[in-house]
């Protein structure tokens, strides 16, 4: 009779995991996060501003990461249409389609605007959203590690951001979390991506249509939310979800 083979469980050790990337490109950082962590391993998108940069690299270096787009049904047309463009692009991408269970008419007719509403009302829009969607998408694509484009350039609360960090239950890494604005500008012109439509408009973060506003003399963190905070709900630290608030 043969042998059962077992294989072992990946290191989540996030100091381990950031130390080994650390000294490679971002592509070599992402191959081998996949290597390391396999089905362990899910990218998100939100087909923002700089979103080519990250989509691109993956399908480069590692297409077998599934990639999850959370649909909050209230984004600009102009996203819309540019998903479209680059998906067409990189047709090796896994991506995956994530929406809320109440659809953008159905949340409004019962709550009217929350994001217009006091804090409890935009903790659940942004339950609603985004977090639901996200851990959904987590648990049928069964990874616990989410890969993500943040960069400490981009806010204030990221500058002092490990390249893999734990968050509650869920490991985060961030391939590109040391690359400059000009970096990033250097990589669309070396590979020829289309730039969301509405970065010519001067718009430096995408988001929500109702909470996203174009940037007033580069101030980025002002562009969001009416400049109460910056992240989108995904990416801070309070909260009761795996994904929080």
């Amino acid at each position: 009779m043969q042998a059962l083979k077992f294989h072992a469980e990946p290191d989540f050790d996030p100091e381990i995991l950031s130390a080994d990337i650390a000294p490679l490109r971002a592509g070599e950082r992402i191959r081998l996060l996949y290597d390391q962590l396999g089905d362990h391993l899910v990218a998100t998108t939100s087909f923002g501003i700089q979103a080519a940069v990250m989509l691109h690299l993956i399908h480069e270096h590692a297409p077998e990461i599934p990639v999850v787009f959370i649909d909050t049904g209230f984004l600009f047309p102009e996203t819309y249409q540019y998903i479209e463009e680059l998906t067409g692009l990189l047709p090796k991408l896994d991506l995956r389609v994530y929406q809320p269970t109440f659809s953008a008419a159905r949340m409004q007719a019962l709550w009217g605007n929350l994001w217009e509403g006091t804090k409890e009302d935009q903790d659940r829009y942004a339950m609603l959203t985004k977090i639901e969607p996200m851990n959904r998408a987590l648990r049928e694509t069964g990874a616990d590690v989410w890969l993500s484009g943040l960069r400490r350039s981009q806010s204030s609360t990221r500058s002092d951001r490990p390249f893999v960090e734990r968050q509650k239950k869920t490991l985060k890494a961030y391939p590109i979390l040391d690359w400059a604005d000009a970096q990033v500008d250097l990589y669309y012109h070396q590979h020829g991506l289309p730039r969301h439509p509405l970065a010519a408009k001067g718009y430096v973060t995408m988001g929500d249509w109702h909470s996203t506003v174009p940037a007033a003399d580069g101030d980025a963190e002002a562009t969001r939310f009416n400049g109460r905070k910056y992240e989108c709900g995904l990416h801070l630290d309070s909260g009761s979800s795996d994904f929080q608030i």
